[in-house]
């Protein structure tokens, strides 16, 4: 028989196999589907030249893998993030493009296991902290035990009440606290969500996972409410991930 020349569509790697298939950057796509970094923690997880890891996170910023965001604590410093929406897309397209049976379908994560545990933390827990636990709660039910907290604890902002309401969250009675009400609790997951609370994070019994999500306080931005359904928005499909994250590992009480 002669021999069948390869479709046209076979020719190129797909777009995220091109991206992700470099040793170095898968390391730091794994890392950053863990918590927000810095250049400087990178390079000390992937053990290479902080050139080379900075030339790297330039193919997968190109590519839309990851973005970045100046520290609110430092400005000189910089977050990285990884897009896992993006992700999801381009695996589903690389899977399509072998074969129309192979795209992912992940399960939904609306349930995590029962004695997971996550407490949340910024400045005022004001608004970030709480938008964040009310979104778990509403997703998680009965089963996740979560918590919020701040360093400078002040009144719950107005706009997060009324963007939660369009949430379905009701936020009405919340309570801001200070972290050190809940320091005698123990908890599988600490996600910091402010990047000055990270750096003065205190430490928690039982060696809970430490997460950091580098998110601007919507209070400090110029456009009101609009910023709150922004930051409504990036801590519902951080969570939606964060769910699929619980529901895969032990909860350890």
């Amino acid at each position: 028989m002669p021999r069948q020349k390869p479709t046209s569509s076979g020719l190129e790697p797909p777009e995220f196999l091109r991206l992700a298939g470099h040793p170095l950057r898968w390391q730091l796509l794994v890392e950053l589907a863990h918590s927000d970094r810095q250049v400087t923690e990178l390079t000390e997880l992937v053990d290479k030249q902080q050139n080379l890891v900075s030339y790297h996170l330039g193919v997968l910023r190109k590519g839309g893998l990851v973005r970045f965001r100046r520290s609110s604590a430092d400005g000189r410093d910089t977050y990285y993030a990884i897009d896992l929406r993006r992700c999801a897309d381009l695996l589903a397209e690389a899977g399509r493009s072998l074969h129309p049976a192979l795209p992912p379908a992940a399960a939904p994560a609306d349930t995590a296991p029962a004695g997971a545990s996550v407490l949340f933390l910024c400045t005022g827990n004001s608004a970030r902290s709480q938008m964040a636990e009310g979104l778990l709660r509403s997703r998680g039910g009965d089963r996740v035990l979560v918590r919020s907290a701040g360093i400078r604890p002040k009144p719950v902002h107005q706009h997060a009440v009324k963007v939660m309401g369009e949430f379905g969250v009701d936020l009405t009675d919340a309570r801001s606290k200070h972290v050190d009400e809940l320091h005698d609790e123990r908890f599988d997951h600490v996600i910091t969500l402010c990047d000055r609370v990270r750096e003065v994070c205190p430490e928690f019994s039982g060696n809970p996972d430490a997460v950091h999500w580098s998110i601007p306080d919507p209070a400090e931005q110029s456009d009101g409410v609009a910023a709150f359904r922004r930051t409504a928005t990036e801590l519902a499909e951080r969570i939606g991930f964060l769910l699929h994250r619980l529901t895969s590992l032990p909860a350890t009480g």
